[in-house]
């Protein structure tokens, strides 16, 4: 049996492919720089995994799998390039399983393709649809990131952060939206980042269908296809009507054209995840499935962990976690909290890479002021050199002059949990924001209400 080795196996995209190999019955092996609860999932369903990089971790003819954030004095990729071993991109990886599969559904888009694969993953799963499915993160419930069922329906979040979407070749793509970001790849900024999808979509088989989010202004200018539309604002095949949003759910009417097809719900919040919940309705129904018995799926769906995702309760206090770490996505996720009225709800954002916070800085500012009480925590490098001048400090004093009540809370996330403990009553609502570590925030809120 082929065996895979995976370099940086720990990862939440790597993982999964790594996962759905092992379903199909494929040996994989792999390594990461540390532990994590990824790597001990792989290890239960039978993958051979090691803590550190080294060349005596790689199996011989094996297939090496490895992601861009790898670099090229790695030794075990140098081992494998001397041994003249097959090396994969994670995306050459995903291109091979997808070309499997008799219909190959992709999300794509700067925001929102966590939640929308991984909704429509588990909608048809929890309906006895049976689809297979790589996403970038846990699904509720299901508890997973990748798996095989068959190869009728599979199901992908397809990654534009370093161009590799130009090689995957959906029966069916959604395009949530376009934006400004990755800007050590797309380095003329949203131009690169369209110009990309104009490629994608040029190179795809003349009937796939391609279904755009038109309240997105970037989107428009998407060329090469008839594409199916849908939206809530501007006129589009698909819309979203008599949206009601609340404090732990959205609901909506369905319509195609000027024909209702049905009331649509799920326990998300805000206007954006109406924007994900109609994607995947629109992406299902083009793919030929029944919209009306998915609908009990729908209104079950709580959200991918980390979007949203509620961790527990602290002296009454609500604790959520989110992902968000662009400034789109930080300003519609605390705009979406007013949907908590006479609430006090305290932010905490943990600025992720310095490049990012530098490209963005008033970007960030200008998200961060829906919410009443930010945090500022220590930049989370990942793996970054720090930049002279760009530091959670000074944006918490730019905050401030920009009318901003925020406070930068230097340390750890123990450091962080230590100080706002004592300050939480029932009335607060907590949310942690940001890709790195502050998702550890929660958890150490809940271990001194353990204590006490």
């Amino acid at each position: 049996m082929q065996n895979y080795h995976f370099i940086a196996i720990g990862g939440i995209g790597m993982s999964g492919l790594a996962k759905y190999l092992l379903e199909q019955g494929f040996e994989v092996t792999g390594s990461d720089v540390s532990t994590s609860k990824y790597m001990f999932e792989l290890e239960k369903l039978g993958a051979k995994v090691h803590v550190g990089h080294d060349e005596k971790n790689l199996p011989e003819n094996s297939i090496v799998v490895v992601s861009s954030a790898i670099k090229d004095n790695n030794p075990e990729l140098q081992k494998a390039r001397a041994l003249g071993m097959k090396i994969y991109h994670r995306s050459d990886l995903l291109k091979e399983i997808s070309e499997k599969a008799k219909c190959f559904i992709g999300f794509a888009g700067c925001h929102g393709k966590t939640t929308t694969s991984g909704m429509a993953s588990y909608v048809l799963d929890k309906t006895a649809y049976c689809p297979s499915y790589v996403v970038g993160g846990i699904l509720p419930e299901i508890n997973t990131n990748g798996k095989f069922n068959s190869n009728q329906v599979f199901i992908a979040e397809l990654d534009e952060s370093d161009g590799t979407i130009q090689k995957y070749l959906p029966d069916i793509c959604v395009i949530n939206n376009l934006d400004e970001d990755h800007v050590d790849y797309y380095t003329n900024g949203v131009d690169s980042i369209v110009e990309v999808f104009n490629k994608f979509i040029s190179n795809l088989k003349p009937n796939a269908k391609v279904i755009i989010n038109t309240d997105c202004e970037h989107n428009l200018r998407l060329k090469g296809k008839q594409f199916i539309t849908y939206g809530i604002d501007n006129n589009a095949d698909y819309m979203a009507k008599n949206i009601n949003l609340g404090a732990g759910f959205i609901e909506f009417d369905f319509y195609k054209k000027d024909r209702f097809i049905i009331h649509l719900s799920t326990k998300l919040i805000g206007k954006h995840n109406v924007y994900n919940t109609l994607a995947v309705a629109v992406a299902l129904i083009e793919a030929g499935f029944d919209i009306k018995k998915l609908e009990n799926a729908f209104s079950t769906f709580t959200g991918m962990k980390r979007r949203f995702q509620l961790i527990g309760k602290v002296k009454g206090a609500l604790i959520y976690d989110d992902y968000a770490h662009h400034p789109t996505e930080v300003k519609a996720l605390l705009s979406s909290l007013n949907a908590f009225q006479n609430k006090n709800i305290i932010a905490v954002f943990q600025p992720h890479r310095f490049t990012r916070l530098q490209n963005f800085w008033n970007e960030f500012i200008e998200a961060l002021k829906p919410v009443e009480n930010i945090i500022i925590t220590d930049v989370f490098a990942a793996s970054e050199t720090p930049i002279d001048d760009i530091n959670s400090e000074k944006l918490a004093n730019d905050c401030q002059n920009a009318g901003i009540n925020a406070q930068y809370i230097k340390g750890s996330m123990q450091d962080v949990a230590d100080y706002l403990y004592p300050k939480l009553t029932s009335n607060d609502v907590v949310i942690s924001i940001g890709a790195g570590s502050v998702t550890q925030l929660g958890p150490e809120l809940l271990k001194l209400s353990n204590k006490d």
